[in-house]
C-alpha cells in the first residue's frame, strides 16, 4: 500500500453514514480529512465522532450540486492542506418513491444536481487541483449504486444518476491517465444507516411484495473506500461491489 502520511482525502456527504464511515476509515488510514456537506453542525459532530482534530480534519459546508461553492470548497481544501490525493464522490439523494409519471421536474432535477452533477463538478476541481500539484496526481473513487446494475420499483431518478456515475467514472479513468488520476466507482447495497433503516421493517420488491432486507454494518463499506484508496496510483480498483451477502440482487426478483 502506498504511504498515506500528510496525504488528503475530501468526502461529500460526510455528515452521515457512508460518508462519515468513509471519513473515519481514512482518518485512521493515517489520511487528513476533509468532511463536505449541506450542514456544519452535522460535519463538525462527525468529525468529534470520528476522532478528527483540527491539526488532521476540515469541516466545510458545500452543496456540490452549485458551481460556486465547489469551487469555494476546493479553495478551503487548498488553503487548510495544500493538495488533494483522494476525492470519494459520495454525496447522494433520491426522491420520492412514485411512479414515474407523477415525479415533478423539480424533483428529477433535485437528484440530478446532487448525484450526477455534483460528482461532475468536484472532480472537475479535483482534477484540477490533481493536474497541477507536486507530486502530480490522485484518485476519485465514486459512491454509485448497486442501482446501476439493477434498479428497485419507482427509483428513475436516482437509478439514471447512478447509471451515469458509471459512465463519468470510465471517462475520468480514462482522461485522468496522462496525469497520473485514477478514477473508480464503488457499488454499495444495503449499507446499514438512517437512509436504509426502512428496509429492516420492509421495502418494496419487483414482485410487488414488501419484504425485509438483511444490511450489513456501514464501517465495512469504510474499509472498502480506504482499500480504493490506498492503492498505488499505478493500480486501480475500477468495479467494486461490496454488498449485504444476502440481500437480494445475485438472482431473480
Amino acid at each position: 500500500m502506498s504511504q498515506t502520511h500528510n496525504k488528503v482525502a475530501l468526502v461529500t456527504g460526510a455528515g452521515a453514514g457512508i460518508g462519515k464511515a468513509a471519513a473515519k476509515a481514512l482518518l485512521q488510514g493515517g489520511y487528513r480529512v476533509v468532511l463536505a456537506g449541506r450542514n456544519l453542525a452535522k460535519l463538525e459532530k462527525a468529525m468529534i465522532d470520528i476522532g478528527g482534530s483540527a491539526e488532521n480534519c476540515l469541516a466545510v459546508t458545500c452543496d456540490v450540486g452549485k458551481p460556486e461553492e465547489v469551487k469555494n470548497l476546493f479553495k478551503a481544501v487548498k488553503e487548510g492542506f495544500g493538495r488533494i490525493d483522494v476525492l470519494f464522490n459520495n454525496a447522494g439523494m433520491g426522491a420520492p418513491a412514485i411512479p414515474m409519471e407523477d415525479l415533478s421536474y423539480e424533483q428529477w432535477m433535485n437528484v440530478l444536481n446532487v448525484n450526477l452533477s455534483g460528482a461532475f463538478l468536484c472532480s472537475q476541481e479535483a482534477i484540477r487541483m490533481m493536474k497541477t500539484q507536486s507530486p502530480q496526481g490522485g484518485r476519485i473513487i465514486n459512491n454509485g449504486s448497486i442501482s446501476a446494475h439493477a434498479p428497485r420499483p419507482l427509483s428513475a431518478p436516482y437509478t439514471a444518476t447512478k447509471h451515469a456515475i458509471t459512465g463519468l467514472t470510465k471517462t475520468i479513468a480514462l482522461d485522468g491517465r496522462p496525469f497520473n488520476i485514477a478514477c473508480g466507482q464503488i457499488d454499495i447495497g444495503n449499507a446499514a444507516t438512517e437512509m436504509t433503516e426502512p428496509m429492516a421493517a420492509g421495502i418494496l420488491q419487483a414482485d410487488q411484495s414488501v419484504k425485509a432486507e438483511p444490511r450489513m454494518d456501514v464501517d465495512h463499506v469504510g474499509q472498502a473506500v480506504l482499500h480504493m484508496a490506498q492503492l498505488p496510483l499505478e493500480s486501480n480498483i475500477l468495479s467494486m461491489t461490496i454488498m449485504a451477502t444476502n440481500m437480494p440482487f445475485v438472482g431473480r426478483g
